[in-house]
């Protein structure tokens, strides 16, 4: 990005090819998801950490390991590896810790895995690692037409709770049920705490996912049950609202802020670990799968971008070397 400022600051152009230090491998990498903390840094909102390029956007990769740093024992050149970074996805090579890379599942294309790493390794640290979610539980998924709603909505039936899900659009909800979701809530110009409370006979839900923050707090509150957890994953609505407290006193509820993108690499290695052991071969197998919205040239991603503001995507939206 040339600096701050809309789509059109995006633009293509060459830089210096990374090395890989020890325990580091580099991959040339074929695709990259587009995520909304992509937008945000480029309109000067978002600030990449310290160890990643700043000018350079993208938070996850698919491609393959061509180069691999001293004392790097678990892939090889030509492997096929996918993975989250601080930064710089966007680039045709990203040199990152050899704990920070997955194996790409047989059958899998670089565009499908590049829709993977962000969404499901945020997911799935939220509802199992941060909210505990156990089988038979009732979630609710703020935006689960969103990459990480999808990836939540997938995640959550596979370990058998019953999903809730908001959007604004009724096609998406629509969309969503095909993919497993029990309830869709829509909350265009409406509340959605008296419907969770309606379907679930004024019980609740035990555990929500809130990728969309602001204003939707007092209803979230409402909308738990009697010792729910909430983890927030994003504020697209805004990052201030008023918290009733004697409420959250009553119910005795968990209120849990997470971020990945901040975490040291020992914490992105943790999560990345755990998410492999437990997930991943479910993509092997085939009940879980990445939903790709589009794909677009890297030379086109401002069309990415725009489409992701226009909040026209369900699923993830992938740039592509390839095509």
């Amino acid at each position: 990005m040339r600096g701050p400022g809309g789509p059109e600051v995006l633009e293509v152009r060459e830089v210096p090819t990374p090395e890989p230090g020890p325990g580091a491998v580099r991959v040339r990498v074929h695709a990259a998801g587009v995520n909304r903390a992509d937008l945000l840094q480029r309109r000067g909102r978002y600030p990449a950490p310290g160890d990643a390029p700043q000018d350079i956007l993208g938070l996850e990769y698919a491609g393959i390991v061509d180069q691999v740093g001293a004392g790097v024992t678990r892939f090889r050149p030509g492997d096929r590896v996918m993975g989250i970074i601080g930064g710089g996805a966007y680039a045709e090579a990203v040199v990152v810790p050899e704990s920070h890379a997955i194996p790409i599942p047989d059958g899998l294309s670089f565009e499908e895995a590049a829709a993977i790493p962000e969404a499901f390794i945020t997911a799935h640290d939220a509802l199992f690692t941060l909210l505990g979610l156990g089988a038979g539980e009732r979630l609710l998924v703020h935006a689960v037409g969103s990459g990480v709603g999808v990836a939540a909505l997938q995640l959550a039936r596979e370990a058998g709770a019953t999903v809730f899900g908001t959007a604004r659009s009724p096609w998406k909800l629509d969309r969503a049920r095909e993919l497993g979701l029990d309830h869709g809530i829509r909350t265009e110009g409406v509340g959605f705490a008296d419907e969770v409370l309606e379907r679930t006979g004024g019980a609740g839900v035990n555990a929500m996912l809130d990728l969309v923050g602001g204003a939707y707090l007092a209803d979230n509150l409402r909308a738990l049950a009697p010792k729910g957890r909430m983890a927030v994953v994003g504020l697209v609505s805004g990052s201030r609202a008023e918290l009733d407290m004697g409420l959250l006193l009553r119910k005795r509820l968990t209120l849990i802020g997470t971020a990945l993108r901040g975490r040291t690499a020992e914490e992105k290695a943790a999560a990345t670990r755990a998410f492999a052991d437990h997930a991943l071969p479910l993509f092997a197998a085939g009940p879980i799968r990445p939903v790709v919205d589009a794909v677009y040239p890297m030379d086109q991603a401002a069309e990415a971008h725009r489409r992701m503001e226009s909040n026209l995507n369900f699923g993830k939206l992938v740039l592509s070397w390839d095509v």
